[in-house]
């Protein structure tokens, strides 16, 4: 019986790979390392391809992802999706951030697919950022997307810029919110949003 032998397949841009991979070659080396030796031989090109995988956000279009699923529907009470697990890389430091994203809207004549919600936090997670601007960026697209009611987005993240240089306050978070509409102008209905994101359920 014929071995069977596990193959990984993986669809990167060859070129960028390469370029990137002669960088970080040299950044090794800047760094006082030998990239020839054994156990950094493929680095670069590991390196290279986390790079271009912790950075595709730049290849997608978020409001292309939300209307690519946009159903006529005359819903009108708050739909949320909470607890959005998010990555994304500090364009100070290029270190990691992450956390979880709360995205709330209530529909005005349309709605979108909810898996959309969490593809357009990710499409702009995986991209350098700042927490204050991936906020803003989520709430604006479902904002242009759907012309809902209002947007409501928070983002709770731990920062390794934070963590593991600099100031090294392990445990800290950061907390970054953005409204539209409804949720500016109704404080009940931005209340039930901050209490239903609060919510735990065990």
């Amino acid at each position: 019986m014929e071995e069977m032998r596990y193959v990984k397949e993986e669809r990167f841009d060859v070129e960028r790979i390469e370029a990137l991979k002669h960088h970080y070659t040299e950044i090794l080396r800047l760094l006082g390392e030998d990239p020839a030796r054994e156990g950094l031989v493929k680095t670069p090109e590991r390196v290279a391809k986390a790079m271009s995988f912790l950075t595709q956000g730049y290849e997608a279009d978020p409001l292309e992802i939300i209307r690519s699923a946009t159903f006529r529907e005359e819903y009108k009470q708050m739909v949320l999706v909470k607890d959005i697990e998010l990555y994304s890389l500090c364009e100070h430091h290029m270190l990691p951030f992450y956390g979880r994203a709360h995205v709330a809207y209530i529909p005005n004549g349309y709605i979108t697919g909810l898996s959309k919600i969490a593809r357009v936090v990710e499409c702009f997670a995986r991209r350098l950022q700042v927490q204050e601007r991936l906020t803003v960026q989520i709430r604006d697209c479902i904002q242009e997307a759907l012309h809902p009611m209002g947007v409501a987005v928070v983002i709770e993240a731990s920062h390794m810029c934070m963590q593991m240089r600099g100031v090294e306050k392990q445990g800290s978070a950061t907390t970054t919110s953005a409204f539209t509409g409804i949720f500016l102008s109704d404080h009940r209905t931005r209340e039930e949003f901050m209490t239903l994101i609060s919510h735990r359920y065990r």
